[in-house]
């Protein structure tokens, strides 16, 4: 649930607005949702808002549910990702469809089916296993037996997962929040 927002751009960064901006929606408005998740930490308050259109990712800094909200937009290489939380949160707020979930959001079927793989081959690696057996362990003893193992596509492809696997824990996985592939 709590997440570095610095790290993903769709989180929306709310902030109290400036006094003279009386016409600004409240914060009791995020608060009185029955469609929320929070967690109170020592920067703020976070919530996961859901939607029938995706869930929303707020940072609320200072907040108080008198207090009129205002956006912070960090100037960045991620302000169109920004804009487009924006938007989506402030179409929710209208009472509008938020639209779906931009695709680079979301984990392409092919990755998410390829990350459980990439984590178990790890996993035996660190753990000592040789590639051998951890394709074994994929795949069952009779598939890595029935092929010459030096030039065995299986051999090749749990490389690649290990590999793989390694770079997503050396950081990697930062690239899949921040909507990469």
């Amino acid at each position: 649930m709590i997440w570095r927002p610095e790290l993903i751009p769709h989180v929306v960064i709310l902030v109290p607005a400036p006094d003279r901006f009386t016409n600004v929606r409240r914060f009791a408005l995020v608060h009185s949702s029955s469609n929320l998740s929070a967690v109170d930490a020592r920067d703020g308050r976070h919530i996961v808002l859901q939607d029938r259109d995706g869930p929303h990712r707020l940072w609320l800094r200072e907040q108080g549910r008198r207090s009129g909200m205002a956006t912070l937009v960090p100037l960045d290489g991620d302000v169109p990702s920004r804009l487009a939380g924006l938007q989506r949160f402030r179409r929710y707020l209208d009472g509008q469809p938020a639209g779906p979930l931009p695709r680079t959001w979301t984990i392409t079927r092919r990755l998410r089916e390829r990350l459980f793989p990439m984590v178990r081959t790890l996993d035996g690696h660190l753990a000592g296993a040789s590639y051998r057996k951890i394709a074994q362990a994929l795949h069952g003893s009779s598939a890595v037996a029935g092929n010459g193992w030096r030039t065995s596509s299986l051999r090749g492809q749990t490389i690649r997962l290990v590999k793989d696997g390694a770079a997503f824990m050396e950081g990697g996985y930062r690239k899949l929040l921040r909507g990469g592939r």
